[in-house]
């Protein structure tokens, strides 16, 4: 049973690795949408041949990879199922599902020459995926209810740290622009 464990870490590495790059390449695309031709077409072209290898080569076989291997450490361990930190990492990965599906969505209208984000929403969508990561492996770690309410409380802080961070990026990034 530890190798299953093993290849449920491994492929969880690797989707988040294809979720976070996925997300930067989805900023770098919509970036180029602000050059001038012939740099936009050459450019917009090379990320959709990048995000589609990304996509189907790795980001979307490691989350399959990893509900399999996940699926199957419950079934060995079917009692896991009725324990409460476990429900709530189910929820989490729930909503992590959830946004490999929505950056599925933004995949294809790229894909399609579809620019419906800015550079900025992206930046914060990429951070999503972080939010997940951190509430994931602290319930994993800490198992227990009091846990819980300090784990909560420092995701909410993370979150804030991170979104405070996007803030700052963007107004030195604004600024150098203006200059």
């Amino acid at each position: 049973m530890l190798y299953v464990k093993a290849l449920h870490i491994i492929f969880i590495v690797t989707w988040f690795a294809g979720l976070f790059y996925i997300v930067r390449l989805f900023i770098y695309h919509t970036e180029a949408n602000d050059k001038t031709e012939p740099e936009k077409s050459i450019l917009q072209n090379q990320y959709k041949v990048m995000e589609k290898r990304l996509w189907y080569g790795i980001t979307w076989p490691s989350m399959i990879a990893t509900f399999i291997f996940g699926w199957w450490l419950v079934a060995y361990t079917p009692a896991y199922l009725t324990e409460p930190w476990f429900l709530l990492k189910l929820c989490f990965v729930a909503g992590l599902l959830l946004y490999h599906l929505q950056c599925h969505v933004m995949f294809t209208q790229l894909q399609k020459d579809e620019i419906k984000y800015t550079s900025f929403k992206l930046r914060l969508w990429n951070e999503v995926a972080t939010i997940f990561l951190v509430a994931i492996v602290f319930i994993i770690e800490l198992r227990s209810s009091t846990s819980f309410i300090w784990g909560l409380l420092g995701l909410v802080i993370f979150s804030a740290a991170l979104y405070a961070g996007i803030m700052i990026y963007r107004n030195n990034r604004e600024k150098d622009q203006d200059k």
